[in-house]
């Protein structure tokens, strides 16, 4: 049982928010609002969800991509931050599973997803 405040809370955090939907497999660009002293910017982290997990306002997802010299470089985002300013869906990828964790074994083409294709 959640208590009420609680609840009406996050439904507050909810309504702010516009999220698309997407799901693991899926590459998106996230814009992630950067404090630099007194200065703000934002700035883009593109690359491809591999897992979403948690319930409510707690939820996050992670995001992976390949810096330079081909390190995969990965960050954990809570879906609710102020810090994010928008997240976009760059292509739907085509996966069998909820957690995209072998991505980080793989290297170059192995580690590709196929996109998925709308009838």
């Amino acid at each position: 049982m959640r208590n009420k405040y609680i609840e009406s809370f996050e439904k507050a955090q909810f309504a702010e928010k516009n999220i698309p939907d997407f799901r693991a497999g899926d590459t998106v660009r996230v814009a992630v609002r950067i404090k630099e002293g007194n200065k703000e910017r934002i700035q883009n982290y593109e690359g491809v969800c591999i897992a979403i997990r948690g319930e409510g306002t707690g939820r996050t997802f992670n995001v992976r991509k390949i810096g330079a010299n081909s390190i995969g470089v990965e960050r954990v985002f809570p879906l609710y931050s102020e810090s994010i300013e928008s997240i976009e869906v760059v292509r739907r990828g085509r996966v069998r599973r909820a957690k995209l964790y072998y991505l980080r074994d793989r290297k170059g083409k192995a580690a590709r997803i196929k996109e998925l294709r709308r009838k």
